[in-house]
């Protein structure tokens, strides 16, 4: 099977301008994705997709693959199906990798990969445990309930399923919750599919593009990881993670 992992990378950033191409300790932050992805064992091939000519020019002096999309694109999802068609449009499967976790684990991108083992899954992703507080009540942070068949029901920036009869200071000792770790994986074919797919009300009520491919009747297959990955959306964000370092 070939999987191709596409990490799409813009410029633009209306919380952090740039973001790709700041330093982490000696490395910019897209070469230090790039690097961690090309550590998967279930990766045929790395390559960054990018709006802009800097960030081009930057991946190819690391040595990395990098092609060029259109800056029109509202979601990575859109950005991932341009970038595959240009690339390799053979591929069976495509991986989206954030490009703004600098530290992603490879053991993450093999297990949304090893879902497409099963010949009957569409799209996968991957859902960590839920044990803060802080987190559980930030919007910023989605959520997700499964079936039992391990496929997500439904997304959202509330803490879901609601607990009745319980403070919410009570809600984690009293149920399981998990979010949401931001890689997707889909067959190529199926990628085609959403891409020509309409917003929809769900999808723009809680900004989550994934509730759009749910309520088009498509499945997202849910594997659950216990490994932490830090998400830089803010120059703050950045700060925090430097001083860690």
């Amino acid at each position: 099977m070939k999987i191709i992992g596409i990490i799409p990378a813009r410029y633009a950033s209306t919380r952090f301008p740039a973001k790709p191409l700041i330093d982490i300790a000696g490395k910019s932050m897209i070469q230090r994705v790039f690097e961690q992805a090309k550590k998967s064992r279930c990766l045929t091939d790395v390559v960054v997709a990018t709006d802009d000519i800097r960030i081009e020019e930057h991946v190819k002096m690391f040595g990395g693959n990098v092609v060029m999309t259109k800056e029109s694109h509202q979601s990575g999802t859109d950005r991932c199906y341009e970038a595959i068609q240009s690339y390799d449009p053979s591929a069976d499967v495509v991986i989206n990798i954030q490009g703004d976790e600098p530290f992603i684990q490879p053991g993450q991108i093999d297990l949304v990969a090893s879902c497409f083992s099963q010949e009957s899954t569409q799209i996968a992703t991957l859902v960590h445990l839920l044990t803060s507080k802080d987190d559980l009540f930030n919007p910023s942070v989605p959520k997700v309930i499964m079936n039992k068949a391990n496929e997500a029901i439904y997304f959202s920036r509330h803490a879901i399923p609601y607990v009745r009869g319980k403070n919410e200071s009570e809600w984690l000792s009293s149920q399981v919750f998990y979010k949401h770790i931001g890689i997707y994986a889909y067959r190529t074919k199926v990628l085609a599919e959403l891409t020509a797919l309409k917003q929809s009300s769900l999808e723009l009520a809680e900004s989550l593009e994934q509730l759009r491919w749910l309520e088009n009747g498509y499945k997202i297959k849910v594997e659950l990881t216990d490994l932490e990955s830090v998400a830089i959306d803010t120059p703050e964000d950045l700060k925090k993670l430097i001083k860690f370092l």
